[in-house]
């Protein structure tokens, strides 16, 4: 049975789950990829992120970009994506939603931060139907690389990395 989390997401919610524990999300998460997520990482260094409409704190942040077509999951490990979760983490980023595998150096900064990564399979038409709403919130430029804010109802997820174990790694 899934293990049901409405966000914001806590560092006791956080503290409790283990590799291989899925996951259904409701609330709001965003949305980023290789074009906009360095574009937030740099607004958080340079001490703009109050000029974004983005709520960091127990957020969560969907490695996607958003289309007609719907949405469906990123290869995480991607060097734009991949450098950008520590910050994210950093700035209270609580879960990273994308695929494939994350390097050893990222996963302890997962770890630092009280944050974790979960995969989702690429099933696009299932996530897009649990989507509620979506709206453009930064970098409009990036076309459907914009970050959007997503309100979505039961959103499945299964953890990957936490608490220093990955699920790539058994």
């Amino acid at each position: 049975m899934a293990i049901q989390i409405r966000t914001p997401v806590t560092l006791d919610i956080i503290e409790h789950l283990k590799v291989g524990d899925q996951l259904e999300i409701s609330g709001t998460i965003y949305n980023g990829r290789d074009a906009a997520l360095p574009l937030l990482v740099k607004a958080i260094k340079e001490n703009r992120l109050s000029s974004i409409p983005v709520n960091l704190e127990g957020g969560i942040i969907f490695h996607s970009a958003v289309s007609i077509a719907g949405i469906g999951p990123t290869t995480s490990n991607k060097v734009e994506i991949e450098e950008s979760i520590p910050m994210l983490s950093e700035a209270g980023v609580r879960i990273h939603i994308g695929k494939g595998g994350i390097s050893a150096e990222t996963a302890k900064s997962l770890l630092k931060f009280h944050s974790i990564f979960a995969v989702t399979p690429p099933i696009s038409a299932l996530l897009t139907q649990r989507i509620i709403s979506k709206k453009v919130v930064a970098f409009p430029d990036e076309g459907i690389e914009a970050i959007h804010e997503l309100k979505v109802e039961n959103f499945p997820v299964i953890v990957a990395v936490c608490g220093g174990q990955s699920i790539y790694e058994r």
